[in-house]
């Protein structure tokens, strides 16, 4: 595959036992730090490989954004949306609020309401029931994909009950699946610095894995480009692929790009924030490599990235974009490049201008759509 190209023998000797079998960390870290001519070789092996284990097809999901608060008591360096209780921006919506979101969003067929939000003081289990029945109730067939494992501890701590509890009470309640939020980078020493008040890396492993024990599956993310090194970066691509390996509860693995201009952290005057472009497409191009079929989704977040850099990210072993996401308000406010909101259009031709096929999920990849009737962007 490699005959005739530019490459070095140790790149080559990696990329073309990815063609068989997942690398190692030692592998994964020569590849996050290769350079020059060895680059495109990488992004080519992780896209023949995502061809081969999961086609053509370039998913995404019709769905909202739901940000039901945004006071936080746990400030995170990296985060411009939270805000403390008596800031006059900081709100909560109230249930009249909550289901006009809702309904806007399924009047333009949304599949999915993502329930999101700060971590509130006082916030229980109870609360975080009561957000799922008052969805569930009026709009049934609308998946629920919310809280964080952050949240979910915190509540369960509130109302005195162990997480296997909190997680069986928010399924039955209507919870489907859980994001990957609150994981940002999976080292202690990283959120020491960045998140010291969120859960530690133990403590996000168990409670993942407690709500796949309890048939909550969900995303994997991880949040780079702030304070993490490298090597971090392929221990948290680790730590996931264990995770998975022991539960099989990932749907999907989400690379996000840090996006610092608004950051508490760079307003404070911390300085080389933010991965480069191309940094961006090893870590998707390695995922692939270290993760394989494990978790067959990797998803490109064209919030994060813009449109224009996320078309490119699809040729780096990535096959879904993520959602529509209208009202995300938490990438808003950290200066989302292209906005926060897209349509089916603009999503599909991105997709069927490199040659490969739309197609639009649901939050759990079980069902899948037609797309019809889209409105495409203009070629100019």
């Amino acid at each position: 595959m490699f005959d005739k190209l530019p490459i070095s023998s140790k790149t080559e000797r990696i990329l073309t036992k990815s063609l068989d079998e997942q690398i190692t960390v030692e592998e994964a870290n020569h590849l996050m730090n290769i350079k020059g001519a060895d680059l495109y070789p990488l992004l080519a092996t992780a896209d023949y490989l995502r061809q081969e284990i999961v086609g053509n097809d370039v998913t995404f999901i019709n769905n909202c954004n739901i940000n039901f608060t945004n006071i936080c008591t746990v400030r995170c360096g990296f985060c411009a949306f939270g805000k403390d209780a008596d800031d006059p921006e900081a709100y909560i919506l109230n249930d009249e609020q909550i289901l006009s979101k809702a309904q806007g969003a399924v009047e333009k067929g949304a599949h999915e309401f993502c329930v999101m939000g700060g971590v509130l003081p006082d916030a229980d289990i109870e609360y975080y029931e009561h957000l799922m029945h008052l969805l569930k109730d009026e709009y049934p067939n609308v998946m629920i994909h919310g809280f964080s494992p952050t949240m979910i501890n915190d509540a369960c701590l509130v109302s005195g009950i162990d997480i296997a509890e909190g997680c069986e009470r928010l399924r039955d309640a209507g919870l489907d699946t859980l994001p990957g939020t609150a994981a940002e980078i999976l080292t202690d020493r990283s959120r020491d610095l960045i998140c010291p008040e969120k859960v530690s890396v133990s403590e996000w492993v168990d409670i993942v894995k407690t709500a796949h024990e309890c048939g909550i599956p969900g995303s994997a993310t991880i949040m780079y480009g702030h304070v993490e090194t490298l090597e971090e970066r392929v221990e948290h691509i680790d730590v996931v692929r264990r995770l998975q390996e022991e539960t099989h509860g990932f749907t999907e693995f989400i690379p996000m790009t840090f996006m610092h201009e608004y950051s508490p952290i760079f307003l404070e005057g911390q300085s080389d924030l933010g991965a480069t472009g191309t940094q961006d497409l090893k870590l998707y191009a390695v995922s692939r490599l270290m993760l394989r079929d494990l978790i067959p989704n990797i998803q490109v977040s064209w919030v994060k990235m813009g449109f224009r850099f996320a078309q490119v990210a699809l040729t780096a072993g990535t096959n879904d974009l993520g959602g529509t996401l209208g009202g995300d308000e938490l990438s808003a406010a950290s200066g989302a490049p292209d906005g926060v909101d897209a349509s089916i259009g603009t999503l599909s031709r991105m997709v069927e201008d490199l040659g490969r096929n739309p197609i639009e999920r649901n939050s759990k990849y079980t069902e899948f759509y037609p797309i019809e009737d889209t409105v495409k962007m203009p070629s100019k």
